[in-house]
């Protein structure tokens, strides 16, 4: 992990207040996607909330007009940034991308306050937290597929629990893109409330859980996990190393650049 702080944070707004964490992503000229730098700070902030006994509970959200909009193609499909990347995901045994990481292991309870756009990466964030609210205007999709790759942990050991594995092999197969209203009619979310009202929603509910015991409320997020059956680290490994064949593919480089040209992927199989 880099030695940055949360002082130093450039692309995320992160704020305590009576015991609540709020973690916003912040890059709203590119619908806040991941460059390198947010990376690294997304995974320092939910270090420092692991650390911290004050926080009892996390709202991760996005500033308008998205929640996430995935990978910076851009910066993290081209140049250095890829070449990190690949030297990560081709190592014997890789591990899980660190930012996921670093989400899943908060042992408090995290809630996705969906106010736009969450795609590819930024659906794998919604489906890490424990409880999502999306706002009317929430967009979801597992667009993997349409970049030659497969969906992060989330995608393949979440979203099966929560839409059935039948949905999920539809979202995941096709990469199609769902509203907010169809997320909450398969059980993605758990509401959805008007744009207005979604972040007073959300911190209105962290602060409902924050008043309770809070070892008891990480004993009870543990439990649902060890209840759920989940080794993420393994299959963690797994979909690292799967993603590290699948970048050097003839399709993800092509999955990238009909992205960049703005035009339709014409895919071959190898």
């Amino acid at each position: 992990m880099s030695d940055i702080v949360p002082a130093d944070f450039v692309h995320i707004k992160y704020e305590i207040a009576d015991h609540v964490a709020r973690v916003t992503l912040d890059r709203p000229e590119v619908r806040n996607a991941l460059n390198a730098r947010a990376y690294a700070e997304l995974e320092v902030a939910f270090r420092q909330i692991q650390r911290d006994p004050e926080v009892r509970c996390v709202v991760l959200t996005g500033s308008d007009p998205a929640f996430c909009s995935g990978e910076d193609v851009k910066q993290m499909m081209t140049g250095p940034a890829r070449e990190q990347s690949q030297a990560r995901l081709t190592a014997v045994r890789p591990h899980i991308t660190p930012a996921a990481e670093a989400v899943l292991a908060c042992d408090r309870p995290v809630i996705a306050a969906v106010n736009g756009v969450a795609v590819g990466w930024g659906m794998e964030l919604t489906l890490f937290a424990d409880i999502r609210i999306a706002s009317d205007r929430a967009q979801f999709g597992e667009i993997f597929i349409k970049r030659g790759l497969v969906t992060d942990v989330g995608g393949m050991m979440i979203l099966p629990r929560l839409v059935g594995p039948q949905k999920a092999a539809e979202l995941l197969f096709t990469g199609d893109i769902i509203g907010a209203e169809e997320a909450h009619r398969i059980g993605l979310v758990s509401r959805t409330v008007a744009h207005a009202r979604l972040l007073p929603e959300a911190v209105d509910l962290a602060h409902r859980i924050a008043v309770n015991a809070p070892l008891a409320l990480r004993f009870l997020k543990e439990g649902l996990r060890r209840a759920a059956g989940q080794d993420i680290g393994e299959f963690g490994s797994w979909v690292s190393g799967t993603l590290g064949r699948l970048f050097q593919t003839e399709d993800h480089k092509e999955g990238v650049a009909s992205f960049l040209e703005k035009r339709a992927p014409v895919f071959k199989g190898r």
